[in-house]
């Protein structure tokens, strides 16, 4: 890389010591700077692109003031709050320098005015808050979010040292987890809203106590219908704690606006391009595990979308709200409603949210969609073009409308992997021209307080609302007027206040006549929150003209036998609304067989003629359904019926076989596969009938997937030609893979090894590289009786060699390595198979055996400087990294995919998570030791565990094998990746990062 030149700098030197701001480098210049001048605070506004002419960039704080912000939060007063990761996943990765006096939460201020942070203070330092990801500052409490704790510190004398430290919950996740507790808000209805990723796994209060739902039912994983990254609410001081919305994967923070909404983003299976934004609705179902088994988005099942995204989150199934957005690739991270006047007005009242993954910062527009919402995206700031270790961590607003955004800055993202910690910073993102001031808060005069009412700042907002609150009728009057005004957002604050004045409950029936929905919809949340208890109410709501009205109405009668008002909701249901057909469900829960029968009771038959009446029965959970689907099958032949066998699923298990076997008589042809494949079958104890009827139609099955799940589901032994076809076929390699273990679980080893001896040369190797694909020790022996027998030729014996790998067999060639077994010849194949190990236990005593010739001191300063040749790192990708990595639609779906990497991973990143892989494993990926009851052992990834089955990947293979939980002895994560660290040589190591950075969207 060419330096800028003495000439350029002394001249912009000149520039910037006689301008009062600095010029942002061209693109040219930008280039001309060394890595080291680029990762510089010096230059951290030049390597970010802000969308937006109208708007200036500043930094208002950096290092060595701060370093590696997590989560911020701003007060009244305009002071930045962070909370720091120095001691980031410490307990993980040996190699990073910790603090021994623990992460800090700091406050910083700007004192003299000029917009950049001049004093830092340390609110709190200590162990227990490592890396917390959470942080929100609300009157004297500061509540910091810390897996498996959340603490609410408290400053009563506002000193800025806290009195106390509590704990608030406990058991959320494991110890400083990403995808675990994440910040709380303060939404318009004086409730604290917060919520958990996929390692949450349940809430529980200070004193161990589980968290209840209002049927009694402890709130975590294991309870239906929870499961998985859930969203909640409770009062200020941990009271009346409600779980609002589950099955999501790593919802990072929850955003609400005025009128009570809430809105968050969701990150995907690492790599998998479904990232997504929500519009979180109340007791909504998200998908993101299969909602009756908790089995994970990959298992085939009938009905599977095309997109990878709709199978993903589990869209084509009943019970599953649907997404907002998607946003494809990232990690996202912070997330709010911009409701301030700062920003230029196509910003106000959108969502603004960070994405760390592709460093961006973007606002969302969201667009009503029947009950629901779809959104467009408006990008705000942009480091992906210049300096990819930009990672917005959070974004938030301050008292004067700024909007200010945090940089964790890092040549990597997620994975509990940090590659710097010497580096953090704080931008603001204003007008041009607009200084940062803060005018002194006043919460004595009721018209200050209804001036901070509206202020965009969540803190401020806090204050305001319990003030006003606290002054009681002496605010009713001013708090009337503005909820009179035209602003539809401020009118929603202060409705919200007057409903927790005496007589609150009158403001309601006010709103609920409103001209603006909005409004209404606020008063239909209000009446659920006061309890309102008018039987006449939701029943004239549920006529209201407007859907998202009726949606809000839907939602306020979940828990309640109200049959009236569901059947005159539901009979507004138009087909399509996928949004309100979803509320339906979700206000049904509990009391569909009263609710069903009565919605069918005047319809007689011809519902079947009416498609929202099938919709609200596919949707339905009746004792009755599996009967009403049944008729629905039936009654369209020709026409695909999966998504009315999928929805069987759903339904009580002896109903749904019972009327599978009903349909074999009577169903279609094209049908009774569709049965087949979805019918209950134990091979222990089979069902003559349909084992009678897989045998007749398996050589029939024209999809090949289909052919080889009726074969192994019903153990079929007299499709041996077809099955060997596939084996050999190159069209499939996953194909062609399972046709090879389902091959030797129904003929065994002996065949195998007759089917490679028959035939010419070109025919032995072929066989040994289709069934060596197979990874066991069975077929290790095998193997190696063909790379020992010198008497076979070469070609064959290294064929036989090449194939010893995997994680199952590869303990049996290091054997025979120690025991000197493997000839000279073949033995340098044997040593890059067992160097490069997915077992990190094997790979050590390879190493030492053949003198540690596995590389590892890299020199990484050079190798960063080095420019790769891009299609030898394509052929070295292919060698290594497609074994167990999608990459566009090559390659196996094992670990994270790497079709976009380049956009997630900055160079330095990319080379650190292949020379250290163990420091970055993806939530999701981490290696699992799995020990059965029979003393078998394994590693592998685990999917997910469902009420019976315990479903994993094994190394190198995309298929899922399915072990019944009864039969595991315990499954314990390891701390070693089951990635190796590959024997590349340096110039090897750069030409692979070259081509890895091309791979982006």
């Amino acid at each position: 890389m060419r330096k800028i030149s003495f000439s350029m700098l002394a001249l912009l030197a000149i520039i910037f010591s006689c301008s009062p701001e600095k010029p942002k480098l061209t693109d040219e210049q930008y280039s001309q700077l060394t890595d080291e001048e680029k990762r510089s605070a010096d230059h951290a506004i030049d390597g970010i692109v802000v969308a937006d002419d109208r708007l200036d960039l500043t930094l208002f704080a950096s290092e060595p003031m701060m370093i590696n912000p997590t989560n911020m939060d701003i007060d009244d007063k305009g002071r930045v709050w962070i909370t720091e990761a120095y001691n980031y996943r410490s307990n993980l990765n040996p190699r990073n320098p910790t603090r021994s006096d623990g992460d800090r939460i700091l406050i910083m201020t700007d004192t003299d005015g000029d917009g950049v942070a001049d004093e830092s203070k340390v609110f709190y330092q200590g162990e227990e808050i490592n890396a917390a990801l959470g942080i929100a500052v609300l009157g004297d409490k500061v509540y910091v979010s810390v897996s498996p704790y959340v603490y609410v510190f408290t400053d009563a004398d506002g000193d800025d040292v806290p009195e106390k430290k509590e704990i608030l919950f406990e058991g959320v996740g494991g110890v400083q987890h990403d995808h675990g507790m994440h910040s709380f808000t303060f939404g318009p209805d004086g409730k604290l809203y917060f919520n958990y990723g996929n390692e949450g796994k349940g809430i529980h209060h200070a004193d161990g106590s589980p968290i209840l739902d209002p049927l009694g039912r402890p709130v975590n994983s294991q309870t239906q219908p929870y499961r998985e990254g859930m969203v909640f609410r409770m009062n200020p001081d941990g009271s009346d704690v409600e779980v609002l919305a589950w099955n999501f994967r790593n919802n990072y923070e929850v955003a609400v606006d005025s009128y009570g909404r809430m809105w968050q983003s969701d990150n995907d299976d690492d790599g998998n391009r479904s990232t997504r934004i929500n519009y979180v609705m109340d007791y909504g179902n998200y998908g993101f595990k299969d909602e009756m088994t908790g089995a994970d988005w990959r298992t085939r099942r009938i009905n599977l979308e095309d997109s990878v995204y709709q199978q993903h989150w589990h869209l084509n199934d009943p019970g599953v709200v649907p997404n907002m957005l998607q946003t494809y690739a990232g990690s996202p991270t912070g997330i709010l409603v911009y409701e301030g006047k700062l920003l230029p007005e196509e910003y106000q009242n959108q969502l603004i949210h960070s994405d760390a993954g592709p460093n961006i910062v973007r606002a969302y527009i969201p667009s009503q969609d029947g009950a629901g919402f779809s959104a467009t995206i408006k990008n705000l700031m942009d480091g992906n073009s210049r300096d990819n270790w930009f990672r917005p961590s959070d974004v938030t607003v301050a008292p004067d409308g700024s909007l200010f955004v945090s940089d964790w800055y890092d040549p990597g993202v997620g994975g509990h992997a940090m590659g710097d910690q010497d580096k953090g910073r704080v931008y603001r993102l204003a007008p041009k021209g607009v200084d940062y001031k803060v005018e002194k808060p006043d919460y004595t005069s009721v018209p200050s307080l209804i001036k901070l009412l509206q202020n965009p700042n969540r803190a401020t907002h806090f204050k305001a609302f319990m003030a006003l609150v606290d002054k009681g009728d002496e605010a009713k009057g001013a708090l009337e007027e503005l909820f009179a005004s035209a602003d539809s957002r401020m009118k929603a604050r202060a409705f919200w206040v007057l409903t927790k004045l005496p007589n609150g409950n009158e403001y309601i029936q006010m709103a609920s006549t409103d001209s603006d929905p909005l409004i209404r919809v606020a008063a239909v949340r209000a009446s659920r929150i006061n309890q309102l208890n008018d039987p006449d109410f939701l029943l004239k709501m549920a006529g209201d003209e407007d859907i998202q009205v009726r949606r809000e109405v839907a939602l306020a009668i979940r828990y309640q036998n109200n049959e009236d008002v569901w059947l005159k909701l539901a009979n507004t249901y138009q087909s399509g609304d996928r949004w309100f057909l979803e509320a339906l469900g979700i206000a049904a829960d509990g009391f569909w067989d009263e609710y069903l029968s009565a919605y069918l009771s005047d319809k007689q038959d011809s519902w079947m003629k009416t498609q929202e009446a099938t919709d609200i029965i596919w949707r339905s959970r009746s004792t009755e359904t599996p009967e009403l689907l049944g008729k629905i099958i039936l009654s369209q032949p020709g026409r695909n019926n999966e998504r009315y066998y999928r929805a069987l699923d759903f339904q009580e298990p002896n109903s749904k076989t019972k009327i599978l076997k009903s349909l074999l008589a009577t169903a279609p042809e094209e049908d009774q596969l569709i049965i087949l494949r979805q019918i209950n079958y134990d091979a222990a104890s089979p069902d003559r009938e349909l084992l009678a009827l897989a045998k007749s139609t398996a050589g029939s099955i024209a999809d090949n997937r289909d052919f080889l799940d009726i074969v192994r589901k019903y153990e079929i032994k007299d499709q041996k030609d077809r099955l060997k076809e596939l084996v050999y076929q190159s069209e499939n390699n996953q194909h062609s893979q399972m046709a090879a273990n389902i091959y030797s679980s129904l003929y065994g080893m002996d065949d195998i090894k007759k089917e490679i001896d028959q035939g010419d040369e070109a025919h032995m190797i072929m066989a040994i590289e289709k069934f060596g694909s197979i990874d066991n020790e069975g077929m290790a022996k095998l193997l190696a009786g063909y790379y020992t027998d010198e008497s076979k030729s070469t070609i064959i014996r290294t064929a036989a060699m090449e194939a010893a790998k995997g994680f199952n067999s590869e303990p049996y060639l290091w054997e025979m390595v120690k025991e000197d077994k493997v000839p000279a010849d073949v033995l340098p194949i044997a040593q890059k198979i067992l160097l490069s190990s997915w077992n990190g236990n094997l790979r050590a005593q390879a190493n030492e055996f053949f003198g540690d010739a596995a590389k590892s001191d890299y020199d990484l300063p050079k190798m960063l400087a080095a420019s790769g040749n891009v299609e030898n790192g394509k052929t070295i990708a292919s060698n290594y990294c497609l074994a167990c990595h999608k990459i566009g639609a090559e390659g196996i779906d094992f670990g994270p995919g790497l079709t976009e990497i380049g956009d997630k991973l900055s160079k330095e990143g990319l080379f650190n998570a292949i020379i250290n892989p163990s420091e970055g494993m993806g939530f999701g990926y981490e290696t699992q030791l799995v020990k059965l009851k029979d003393g078998t052992e394994f590693t592998c990834i685990v999917n997910s565990k469902t009420e019976n089955d315990l479903i994993v990947k094994l190394v190198g293979s995309s298929e899922q094998k399915i072990y019944k939980l009864a039969d595991v002895e315990s499954v314990t994560q390891q701390d070693q990746s089951l990635m190796p660290k590959f024997p590349l040589s340096e110039t090897e190591l750069v030409d692979l990062v070259s081509y890895l950075e091309t791979l982006r969207k």
